[in-house]
């Protein structure tokens, strides 16, 4: 095997100082263009605003390291996508059916302590994930959760019953969570492992009256610790 030509091939290193100016001029950029978008992080990013950094990475990237590529083109193309950028954003404030269409619109995830997002077949979500980010929230059950909305920007904000308002709902602990049933052999409150709906049952097998899935769990009424 060439490990020398894995690893070096025919690089010039005389081109070698000329690709670190490159990189540090297109980085550069690249970070300027993000500064003036007034963003902070990547959890404030829409979908749109992540096209447009994807649009950015891939200007920036040939410019680094060919030689048949001036760096002038992509300052082109990184002006042409910045004043797309503010159009867009421009006729976003002015329409706000303009801008559902551009950013999306927030999505109800969790609607008294039940799940609304993933229940009907026209929408998808990644439920280990939303169980982390829920986890992370200190949200030991789904019957703690009065609303959950998934926003735009990939944050999820959550609202809370009151203590004397939590209800009996899934739980989301890992090791809970993993003791799933498709017969019942204790009477007792379970909770749909697919949509949430709380319910007591008797001993025996059941589909939910809601999605019609037949895989339960022990439901949890614990109040959230703050």
């Amino acid at each position: 095997m060439d490990w020398n030509k894995i690893f070096v091939g025919d690089l010039d290193f005389s081109f070698a100082i000329e690709i670190t100016i490159r990189t540090l001029v297109m980085f550069s950029m690249v970070l300027l263009i993000l500064r003036l978008s007034g963003k902070k992080g990547v959890r404030q990013l829409s979908l749109f605003e992540v096209a447009i950094i994807i649009a950015l990475g891939s200007a920036a990237g040939d410019p680094m390291f060919n030689k048949d590529t001036s760096i002038l083109p992509s300052l082109i193309v990184f002006v042409a996508i910045i004043l797309l950028y503010r159009l867009i954003t421009y006729l976003a404030t002015k329409s706000e059916k303009f801008e559902n269409i551009i950013e999306g619109e927030p999505l109800y995830v969790i609607e008294n302590g039940e799940f609304v997002l993933g229940v009907k077949k026209d929408h998808t979500f990644a439920k280990d994930e939303f169980f982390s980010e829920m986890r992370q929230e200190s949200i030991e059950h789904v019957g703690q959760v009065k609303t959950a909305i998934l926003e735009t920007t990939g944050n999820i904000s959550f609202y809370y019953f009151t203590d004397d308002e939590v209800r009996h709902g899934l739980p989301i602990l890992p090791h809970v969570y993993k003791k799933k049933l498709q017969f019942i052999e204790n009477s007792d409150h379970y909770s749909c492992t697919y949509c949430g709906y709380s319910l007591y049952l008797e001993r025996g097998e059941h589909h939910c009256s809601r999605c019609e899935k037949n895989e339960w769990v022990k439901a949890s009424n614990a109040l959230r610790l703050t």
